[in-house]
């Protein structure tokens, strides 16, 4: 069945998009076909969230940024994929491992992209999966972008998923200042799942923004802490060259 209050918000982002400046509530809703207070209500629920801005001067309405802003994020993870995708197989033929392609969503890992190692015996994720990023390779290189303010969202909800995981801020604070002075992240045995060795490295926007996180993982009674230390350049490289593709140039 069809929402048809979700649809006439549709249409009234539509509308305003389609817009030069900003609209009254009169001349959407003779435009639309809809009452007035139908349009007052669509407005006052779209304001609230962010999508519509009241202007102070005609007192008309207009759209903010936040439908480019997540436009822009769909956009970017098409590029990021595409882009990442060459770095992503070599460091697979470098390693014989699975690797990961990751972004950082509020608390969350989430699997971009990946390649799955040419060993039977693998880690197995599939793309789209989450993952608490505290508990991941890949999410805690990413969380070593962020201000310590960021790190206390997860006051309060440390779970412990395996023997290994981190469940103090303490003890996160620690991993992720490791983290910033190595450049990269390592675990050693599975935080998330138990069994599982990984290693990996943020990827800059062009801005020097995070743009997501390339790792390679596999169980650790094949990947120890030998086959991590020998993996981290390969998996800094592919970071790095990702980051440039992508227009950053700090490197």
């Amino acid at each position: 069945m069809t929402d048809k209050a979700f649809v006439k918000g549709l249409r009234l982002i539509e509308a305003m998009a389609a817009s030069d400046g900003p609209r009254g509530v009169t001349d959407l809703s003779r435009q639309l076909d809809l009452t007035k207070s139908n349009v007052h209500r669509l407005l006052t629920t779209l304001s609230t969230h962010g999508y519509i801005r009241q202007d102070p001067d005609s007192s008309g309405y207009e759209l903010t940024t936040k439908l480019w802003e997540l436009g822009g994020k769909v956009v970017g993870r098409l590029d990021l994929t595409r882009v990442a995708r060459p770095a992503m197989e070599r460091l697979a033929a470098l390693t014989g491992e699975t690797v990961h392609l990751s972004l950082l969503e509020n608390e969350d890992v989430v699997y971009l992209d990946k390649i799955d190692s040419s060993h039977h015996i693998r880690a197995h994720t599939s793309v789209g999966q989450r993952a608490p990023a505290y508990t991941m390779a890949t999410g805690k290189a990413m969380l070593s972008t962020q201000p310590d303010a960021y790190l206390e969202r997860y006051r309060n909800r440390l779970q412990p998923f395996t023997g290994h995981t981190v469940t103090t801020m303490d003890a996160l604070y620690r991993d992720i200042e490791e983290v910033r002075q190595k450049g990269y992240a390592q675990v050693l045995h599975g935080q998330w799942r138990s069994g599982i060795a990984a290693c990996a490295c943020a990827i800059r926007g062009p801005l020097g923004d995070l743009a997501g996180a390339i790792g390679v993982s596999g169980p650790d009674t094949r990947v120890q802490q030998a086959e991590l230390d020998a993996f981290a350049p390969h998996v800094v490289a592919a970071a790095q060259a990702i980051s440039r593709a992508l227009g950053y140039t700090a490197d």
